[in-house]
């Protein structure tokens, strides 16, 4: 596939956070459906909760059965997210307001041939799909969204800014291995062929946790690239997760914490919410890592981010 971007350029760039894309991706990496790979930590802490959520709801049950390796997987349960703010509750209003033929139809296009499970054929069946998903945010998702949010945001900031700085291949880079900029636009190595050209609808990019790689190129709706962010690594263990190397005993526990975090660029906000430490506790650490020269601040309007120097990335190392 070949995504062209046109005239357009940067103006046809926005970036997104969904929480329902991280609730539907992480429910099939619980289920078995996809892989786990760098997740699996996360993985297997949360399993046992799934199965009780399962064993307490059919309607998770039945919407699990709906995810599909290597087939049809319904649209109308993955729409387009709507920007860098979105709520879960209103993204599943939307998914709520979804018309009854559109869901049989894909219903219908996911069980070719199968017997489904019975909910799947009731009248209220896209609010029962509605319903599966709002319990799974609630049981697995909710509880660890701002550290999740956290890292989804920390991405954005640190690519929106290289695309900005640097352009398009500095921006891709490192997205996604079967994703690369060439011949004026974005390739991803996949089973489409097709030439696409970004017009009116736009390109999204949506970091993700869970998901691997999702490419959605369904006009009028955005083209959207869901890929995996940055930093999930610190979601394996404990918000301060502990470590072998002389880092702690030099810097102290906490502000090693901090200078690891910064590997990446990331607010104060975000590095509070990522490592489940007080505001004050973290101020306090940037201030002494800044006046050592381990780690930059940069002001964009009323936004601080911080990211660790040279010097700090070679302590990390």
């Amino acid at each position: 596939m070949l995504i062209k971007l046109g005239e357009s350029g940067l103006a046809s760039c926005s970036y997104a956070i969904s929480p329902l894309i991280e609730t539907h991706t992480a429910l099939r990496l619980l289920s078995g459906v996809d892989p786990a790979g760098a997740i699996r930590p996360w993985v297997e802490r949360r399993r046992a909760r799934l199965a009780e959520l399962r064993r307490a709801e059919p309607k998770v049950g039945a919407l699990i059965a709906m995810f599909r390796k290597g087939g049809y997987n319904a649209d109308f349960l993955l729409p387009p997210p709507i920007g860098p703010h979105s709520s879960f509750a209103g993204e599943l209003a939307g998914l709520r307001a979804t018309p009854l033929a559109l869901a049989r139809t894909e219903i219908d296009l996911t069980f070719p041939g199968r017997q489904k499970p019975g909910i799947l054929d009731a009248p209220e069946v896209v609010d029962a799909l509605a319903d599966a998903f709002e319990m799974a945010w609630h049981t697995l998702i909710e509880p660890e969204w701002p550290r999740l949010r956290a890292v989804l945001e920390r991405d954005i900031v640190q690519r929106a800014g290289r695309l900005a700085a640097y352009g398009w291949a500095s921006a891709l880079d490192q997205l996604h291995p079967r994703v690369t900029w060439a011949g004026g636009g974005i390739a991803i190595r996949m089973s489409d062929p097709e030439v696409y050209e970004v017009k009116g609808q736009g390109l999204m990019f949506t970091p993700s946790i869970f998901s691997d790689l999702i490419v959605r190129s369904k006009p009028p709706q955005p083209f959207t690239i869901v890929y995996r962010a940055r930093g999930i690594a610190d979601l394996l263990g404990p918000p301060v997760p502990p470590h072998d190397d002389a880092l702690g005993p030099l810097l102290g526990a906490g502000r090693a914490a901090v200078l690891r975090a910064l590997a990446a660029p990331a607010t104060t906000s975000q590095l509070v919410a990522q490592l489940g430490v007080g505001l004050g506790t973290v101020g306090g650490h940037l201030a002494v890592l800044h006046a050592a020269g381990l780690v930059s601040r940069t002001r964009t309007g009323r936004s601080v981010t911080y990211a660790a120097t040279d010097l700090g990335l070679s302590l990390l190392a």
